[in-house]
């Protein structure tokens, strides 16, 4: 739900990277996190305040820069009820996605869902396809119309060169020349 950045001052805050939608529930002062790795967790939050835009935090036990550095890259992880659902049904936890399969709105299998990548601009689903190779799939709903956690699948109406390269549309600009080309 939250990556730990730099260490921000001298009295062990930490910048964060938040991956919630809730993060004035889930990174609440007093709460109790497990992290990736484990071996840095738990960790307690002591306090936290926005900064210029930046969630900063700190740690119970890390009361200076050099303790809070040793923080950086720690994956702040929320232990959530299975049965627990966001309230946008158009939201989804994690867990609820992992292993789900994926099929084409044609019903083709494509692959399970392994990871969820958090980028800044959207989430990726790392899918593994059944040959052993990796696809990511924008989590957009252009992408992924479909999530039925019942049938447990997500369907993808992936566009051209998604699934397969050599099926790929190459732009061209004014004139017909290939951009990007080499």
């Amino acid at each position: 739900m939250a990556r730990i950045g730099r260490a921000h001052g001298i009295k062990g805050e930490v910048t964060v990277e938040v991956r919630t939608d809730e993060p004035e529930l889930r990174l609440a002062p007093g709460a109790v996190l497990a992290t990736e790795p484990a071996s840095a967790g738990p960790l307690t939050i002591e306090t936290g305040r926005v900064h210029s835009g930046r969630l900063l935090l700190r740690f119970a036990g890390f009361a200076d820069r050099t303790a809070a550095e040793t923080l950086r890259g720690t994956l702040l992880i929320a232990e959530v009820d299975p049965e627990d659902t966001p309230e946008d049904p158009e939201e989804y936890y994690d867990h609820q996605l992992i292993d789900l399969d994926v099929v084409t709105v044609d019903g083709t299998e494509v692959g399970r869902i392994s990871e969820i990548s958090h980028l800044p601009y959207q989430d990726l689903l790392i899918v593994r396809r059944p040959d052993g190779s990796e696809v990511m799939i924008p989590f957009v709903s252009e992408v992924v119309p479909e999530i039925d956690l019942e049938a447990q699948r997500a369907v993808i109406d992936p566009p051209p060169g998604l699934l397969d390269e050599t099926q790929a549309e190459v732009a061209r600009g004014e004139g017909g020349a290939e951009r990007g080309g080499a």
